[in-house]
């Protein structure tokens, strides 16, 4: 097999890049900390002064957390996701990260490919607990492994497993998070940070005398108990007539609002009283000195309902399992205050991943 960019012999494609000049526009020497790019930076990077092409349903954008093909008389959703600051039980989280990015646009997720990046010395073993636990988790949740690719490299200190994932949605109907509606109310569909707390009990183990053993335990359990996915929520929640759906991760709660708010293009009113803690997740943050709203918040999700529907989805999911609550309420202006009209701070680096350097 030929990688891309080589010839058989070894010899390398004469691809010359433009060189960087000094003073060339929009060319900063800033150094950029790890985690998320800046949100300015991102929108710099995904604007286009050309009109995507009709086919292309749901362009890249900003808040949206995959795109959109039209095939046939259809829609083919796409997403892709890497999991990058835990190594515990990495194919099996990569899976469920990439399903919810396909499920927040009201659509099952049927078809899983992998790029798995290891790191030199790693044991066989290691390599075949991580296709067990990715394949038991695809079986699980009737999705199709359909490809990717796999090799072991010297420039990752952990293994990465980067996801690629797509759902179809046969009618072609499928929604965005740019679609909340002045006066939506916004719920909040399973507690956060549950992701924060499975990812610091594996990977900070010194807290745990910090921490009470049953919370700590819960914790360690938190990818299974209440779990990361949210892909039955998101499409009952579709079903009962959510104009948006969006799906917290890194960032945090916090990045979630933020990113619900600047894509829909209104301003979120935060009720803080009404909202959904895990307390494991609570509890390592305050151990650790991190903020749990700027932490990994995969397992919740973030559904706008017209306002005359929104307790009545609220009771109905409620009753169906989902712990829910209503914690903001959608109106005219920019992004995302409490009642008491303080702003909610955004963290454009995940407060795990502050943590954890």
């Amino acid at each position: 097999m030929v990688r891309h960019g080589a010839r058989a012999g070894g010899g390398i494609d004469d691809v010359r890049l433009p060189a960087r000049r000094r003073g060339d526009a929009n060319m900063s020497g800033a150094k950029l900390p790890s985690g998320k790019l800046p949100a300015a930076l991102l929108r710099e990077l995904l604007h286009s002064d050309t009109p995507p092409p009709p086919e292309l349903l749901l362009p890249p954008r900003p808040g949206e957390d995959a795109g959109v093909i039209a095939l046939g008389g259809g829609a083919l959703v796409v997403a892709g996701d890497p999991v990058t600051m835990t190594g515990a039980d990495v194919g099996a989280h990569a899976v469920l990260v990439n399903a919810n990015d396909i499920a927040v646009l009201g659509v099952r997720p049927r078809w899983f490919l992998s790029t798995i990046l290891l790191p030199e010395g790693i044991e066989e073993d290691e390599i075949r607990a991580l296709f067990t636990g990715m394949r038991a988790t695809l079986a699980r949740h009737d999705i199709l492994l359909v490809g990717g690719h796999i090799e072991i490299t010297g420039s990752v200190r952990q293994t990465v497993v980067s996801g690629h994932i797509l759902g179809f949605a046969e009618d072609g109907n499928f929604l965005r998070t740019a679609d909340v509606k002045t006066g939506d109310a916004v719920l909040q569909i399973g507690p956060a940070p549950v992701e924060a707390a499975a990812v610091l009990a594996n990977e900070a183990a010194a807290a745990e005398g910090d921490v009470a053993p049953e919370l700590w335990q819960a914790a360690l359990g938190a990818l299974e108990a209440p779990g990361i996915l949210v892909v039955e929520a998101a499409l009952r929640a579709t079903a009962l007539g959510a104009h948006a759906l969006h799906d917290p991760t890194e960032g945090g709660l916090s990045a979630g609002l933020h990113e619900m708010a600047e894509a829909s293009g209104m301003a979120l009113e935060l009720n803080d009283d009404a909202v959904l803690w895990f307390e494991p997740g609570r509890a390592l943050c305050k151990a650790l000195g991190a903020d749990p709203w700027g932490a990994l918040a995969s397992g919740a999700l973030l559904a706008a309902f017209p306002a005359e529907r929104a307790e009545d989805a609220c009771k109905t999911l409620a009753a169906e399992g989902f712990p829910t609550a209503i914690i903001a309420r959608a109106g005219a202006g920019t992004g995302v205050r409490f009642t008491d009209g303080a702003a909610l701070p955004r963290y454009e680096r995940d407060e795990v991943l502050r943590i954890l350097e």
